[in-house]
């Protein structure tokens, strides 16, 4: 099933199938938050990183199946299935965006 993304989303997951952390940090504002799995980054440069360990640790496919708008946030629905303990999993990825950028992330089961 194809779904319609916004723009900074389909960046965003175009960016991760790639494997390319420069162009997933970029796909952020400055100041933006990532929460996952318990940790919190702030800012494109722990963005970067962030990406960078877990794409250096793991290999995984990605794929959004569904997307919904929940208290003021985009919530995409994404099956992963990858070399990681619990694989295969559905993720909801929260987005909050700013203008053409995500301002939050926040990946939950």
């Amino acid at each position: 099933m194809s779904i319609n993304l916004p723009h900074a989303i389909a960046e965003y997951f175009s960016a991760d199938k790639k494997a390319n952390p420069k162009v997933v940090s970029e796909c952020f504002t400055l100041e933006a938050t990532v929460v996952d799995e318990g940790n919190t980054y702030t800012g494109r440069d722990a963005i970067r990183q962030w990406m960078a360990n877990a794409s250096t640790q793991y290999t995984y496919k990605v794929e959004p199946f569904n997307i919904s708008e929940e208290g003021g946030r985009t919530v995409v629905t994404s099956h992963l299935v990858g070399n990681f303990p619990g694989s295969p999993v559905d993720l909801r990825y929260l987005f909050v965006l700013e203008g053409d950028k995500i301002a939050k992330l926040e990946i939950v089961p």
